[in-house]
């Protein structure tokens, strides 16, 4: 067989192996979607269409989910928020069931899309609730839209450029578009599926995972090519939009509350809530027992700490 030959072959092998695999991520993202429907209604804002849940009554309260969530990361919180409150939750662009527009939105475009959707909905200064990734949209929107909310309740957030990748995360490093469409085309669905018990323990920790939370939870969705693609890209892009950011925290005038777990193993709470706070004339921060993933493990806590913030 000349070498002419074996380059083709080999090549053909690896395109029918690609195949095959992108029609399973395909299939596997469809079977989580018909396990975790959406829930929600949709809306139509520049830049995205949105996917929401808007229940309860009172002061509203919008809440914002982190890297590779779902707005049923926060169903946990739903019965203890609803009584008293008008509680949104929203998958944010190019998450859950949220599509976006043109170009991938980072951390400042997601905020402005949000700001968006609380002009559209009329909400009247409603407290923006953000969690991981979602408290470095909620900061961003604070700083860049400070008239519409009337404060912000942050539960473990990114406010802080990352020393290095938390290690669960590194399988959604990838510095090129290319290379990103790839992996999660290709590549992320199979082995995000093989991996994924072990990364959630390690997200979850030093608490455990909840049996339901790949439904109730919504963390089934996190395994479909297009959301790994958007989690590939937030976390390509973060660091450096969150800098900006925080070079700007002396401007916030609102009240600005943290809740942390003093045993985090995604974030670490000194850097992203003690040194944050440091820079926030209006910040306060509440450090408990727990890990990253409060709103799901510590629902009743967390629940109170929005209700006082609210």
């Amino acid at each position: 067989m000349s070498n002419t030959h074996r380059i083709r072959t080999l090549a053909l092998g690896t395109g029918l192996v690609s195949g095959a695999l992108a029609l399973y991520s395909h299939w596997a993202g469809r079977r989580a979607e018909a396990m975790v429907p959406a829930d929600g209604r949709f809306i139509e804002v520049e830049g995205a269409r949105l996917h929401y849940l808007d229940v309860g009554q009172g002061p509203a309260i919008v809440l914002v989910h982190g890297l590779g969530g779902q707005l049923r990361n926060f169903s946990y919180l739903l019965d203890r928020l609803t009584p008293h409150h008008r509680v949104i939750l929203v998958d944010r662009p190019r998450s859950g069931y949220s599509t976006a527009e043109g170009s991938e939105p980072g951390i400042v475009d997601q905020s402005a899309i949000i700001a968006r959707l609380i002009e559209k909905l009329a909400l009247e200064k409603p407290l923006l609730v953000g969690h991981s990734l979602g408290g470095a949209v909620s900061l961003a929107l604070a700083l860049d839209h400070p008239h519409l909310v009337r404060g912000l309740a942050l539960i473990a957030p990114l406010t802080q450029p990352l020393p290095k990748v938390p290690p669960m995360f590194r399988g959604l490093q990838a510095r090129f578009k290319a290379s990103r469409t790839f992996t999660a085309q290709v590549l992320g669905v199979p082995l995000g599926q093989l991996s994924s018990p072990m990364v959630a323990r390690q997200i979850f920790a030093p608490e455990p995972v909840p049996a339901d939370f790949g439904t109730r939870g919504g963390g089934l969705l996190a395994l479909r090519p297009d959301n790994i693609n958007a989690a590939s890209f937030e976390l390509s892009s973060a660091n450096d939009e969150v800098a900006r950011l925080a070079r700007r925290y002396g401007e916030l005038k609102l009240p600005v509350a943290m809740l942390f777990g003093r045993e985090d193993h995604v974030l670490d709470h000194h850097l992203n809530g003690v040194v944050t706070a440091e820079h926030i004339a209006t910040a306060t921060l509440d450090l408990v027992d727990g890990g990253h993933m409060l709103p799901i493990t510590q629902p009743e806590r967390t629940a109170a700490f929005i209700r006082a913030a609210a």
